[in-house]
């Protein structure tokens, strides 16, 4: 070529400017220009190429020791680009070909990764299903959170099937979410509604207190306590907050209504709360019998039996739930005693009552030391381990019994002293 001063198999310089030589159909083009010498030009941009050599064996190093290798395909797809312009002098052909075998493996692998991510994606949306059309609105909403954290953290699929199978499990998502929407405003408006008719009758009640037509007022009061029954559920805070100010001027007008028809009122106990009070009567009767093993026994069903036992929280008594279980405690650790005893003493029978009574003292004396070491060690422990939340609340609820079955020991300790040295 004339004017050609400097050429190799790659490139040649021309009028003091250095061209690439063409290669798949591209053109010669300048890749630069000569500053001192044409061989000093050369040189230079062949060590351009080995950069370009470096960049191509470092993206396949890179691609073979990744874990997630479709991600390269892009930045394979750049380096191709960059090199069909690279300035540099050499054999651009081995290169891009390397990239060709491996853009064949990416591409080879992500189909096989969306034919599995689609498979998982397509059971993913079984499960769903399950769930679409459920009441059980907390397990479901649960269950759909996991079954959607799943579907975020599996890989996408084939593009032409990507946005159909998308919208099916949104479409699941939507239509359990707005059914759930649904639920809650009709369950509020439903809640409001009883509210306001809660509020009517307390007014209504209120209004019975400026009367003096006693036998329709009383009618009227007796309607209003049938009604107040099955008005429907409320949360039970409200509910209690309500009929604190229903029961007020209900009480006050029938404590009218008596003095004015000269009757005595019989003050009612809800049957549940007496049947409670009952059997408070019975296990506080129960821990002074002397036969521990029929009292215990007794005290075991009755616990079962209170737990059977709903009572609204406005009608609930704390100190009458606390009686029964200090009562029962008192069996059960009263029991405990005996069992030691019988265990330790074969002839305690046979004692005086004097020495019955001073070997109890002994004997209760030992297990309530053993019981506060016992509540020691364990506050220690609890107090060096790190748990979480729900965890936190057991440990609590736990150190909580301890502390209260600590406390009747020592209740019968004292009262087994007492007597000990009143003999």
């Amino acid at each position: 070529m004339k004017g050609v001063t400097l050429e190799n198999e790659y490139a040649y310089v021309l009028d003091g400017k250095v061209f690439l030589k063409g290669y798949l159909d591209m053109p010669d083009r300048q890749i630069g220009e000569v500053k001192n010498t044409p061989e000093e030009a050369f040189l230079y941009f062949e060590k351009r190429y080995e950069i370009a050599v470096a960049k191509v064996n470092q993206l396949e190093e890179e691609i073979a020791t990744a874990q997630n290798k479709g991600s390269y395909l892009t930045k394979l797809l750049q380096l191709r680009k960059r090199l069909l312009n690279f300035d540099g002098i050499g054999n651009f052909l081995p290169l891009l070909d390397k990239l060709d075998v491996l853009e064949k493996e990416l591409v080879s692998l992500i189909s096989q990764n969306q034919m599995s991510n689609l498979e998982i994606k397509r059971q993913l949306i079984d499960e769903a299903k399950q769930y679409e059309f459920s009441q059980d609105w907390k397990d479901a909403a649960d269950a759909l959170q996991e079954i959607r954290t799943k579907w975020i953290r599996t890989g996408p699929v084939e593009k032409n099937l990507n946005a159909a199978i998308e919208e099916e499990f949104k479409t699941i998502l939507d239509n359990f979410y707005q059914a759930r929407k649904a639920h809650f405003e009709e369950q509020n408006r439903v809640i409001e509604e009883r509210i306001k008719k809660y509020t009517d009758l307390i007014f209504k009640a209120e209004e019975l207190l400026g009367r003096t037509d006693w036998d329709e007022a009383f009618l009227d009061l007796k309607n209003y306590q049938t009604e107040w029954k099955i008005i429907g559920e409320i949360p039970p805070k409200i509910l209690k907050a309500l009929f604190k100010n229903f029961k007020r001027p209900t009480s006050q007008f029938y404590e009218r209504y008596c003095r004015a028809k000269g009757i005595q009122p019989k003050r009612k106990v809800d049957p549940r709360v007496e049947a409670q009070m009952n059997m408070v009567k019975e296990v506080e009767k129960l821990s002074e019998s002397d036969d521990m093993v029929a009292a215990t026994t007794r005290a075991k069903f009755l616990l079962n039996e209170w737990k059977t036992i709903r009572i609204p929280p406005h009608l609930a008594d704390r100190n009458i739930a606390e009686r029964f279980r200090a009562a029962c405690d008192k069996i059960f650790e009263l029991s405990y005693l005996h069992k030691v005893i019988a265990r330790k003493y074969p002839t305690f029978n046979f004692l005086s009552e004097k020495q019955k009574d001073l070997t109890k003292y002994r004997e209760m004396e030992s297990i309530v030391r053993r019981a506060r070491t016992d509540l020691d060690e364990l506050v220690r422990s609890y107090e060096t381990q790190r748990v979480d939340e729900e965890m936190e609340k057991m440990m609590q609820s736990n150190l909580k019994t301890q502390k209260r079955k600590l406390l009747m020991k020592e209740v019968i300790l004292e009262e087994l002293r007492q007597k000990a040295a009143s003999l």
